[in-house]
């Protein structure tokens, strides 16, 4: 999850040890219900730490499930990323990015019901995958791939229809997800300026195998 360098010594091993087991407790309560109230003690437990180690590391309750996020969705980024290493095309790396999101849904359950339910509010951070995708949204801009004006709005709708699409997948089981995302990231990248032809040839193009 971390990609920052091991600690040096055994006490702050130690207590990385507990952060991170506070932090797989916090993601694993948004994963199953998304509800935050429930008591520092709760997650201490589920953390099997000490109630006390909490303050140690975390100010707040809000504190430690923004980190829970975004250690979630810095994972994933990561996960596609890797994926589609040598992926030259912007259009190419916003419609594989949206069907990978799909697909990952069962592979990175957990933090596929974490993006569901606190996404929306991650669409402008600066963690996490917002700014992979505004990267490639810039990318494409420069280029002449992308023909949009505004960044922060092809952000917003680029974001709003993976979340979507996501709700979508779960409501719909019986839907063909693969193709449900094909179709959708072919409209937004007619959206951004892809010309019709070319968003669909684009948008079915071979994934790579999530292994």
């Amino acid at each position: 999850m971390s990609t920052s360098a091991p600690p040096s010594n055994r006490f702050e091993r130690r207590r990385a040890a507990t952060r991170q087991a506070l932090v797989r407790a916090a993601r694993q309560i948004l994963a199953e219900s998304g509800d935050t109230s429930v008591s520092i003690q709760a997650i201490a437990e589920r953390a099997d730490v000490g109630f006390g180690s909490f303050y140690n590391h975390f100010e707040s309750k809000t504190d430690l499930f923004d980190t829970a996020v975004t250690d979630a969705l810095d994972e994933y980024g990561q996960a596609v990323d890797r994926l589609l290493h040598g992926v030259e095309d912007p259009a190419e790396l916003v419609a594989a990015g949206m069907r990978l999101s799909v697909k990952m849904a069962e592979s990175h359950p957990e933090i596929t019901q974490i993006l569901r339910h606190r996404g929306l509010g991650q669409i402008h951070s600066d963690r996490g995958l917002a700014p992979r995708a505004r990267r490639d949204l810039e990318q494409g801009l420069a280029e002449g791939r992308f023909t949009f004006t505004d960044a922060d709005v092809a952000l917003s709708a680029l974001g709003g229809s993976l979340l979507a699409l996501l709700e979508l997948r779960f409501a719909r089981p019986d839907i063909d997800g693969d193709e449900a995302a094909e179709n959708m990231a072919e409209v937004v990248l007619r959206m951004l300026g892809v010309p019709f032809g070319e968003a669909g040839e684009v948008a079915r193009r071979p994934l790579p195998d999530l292994g």
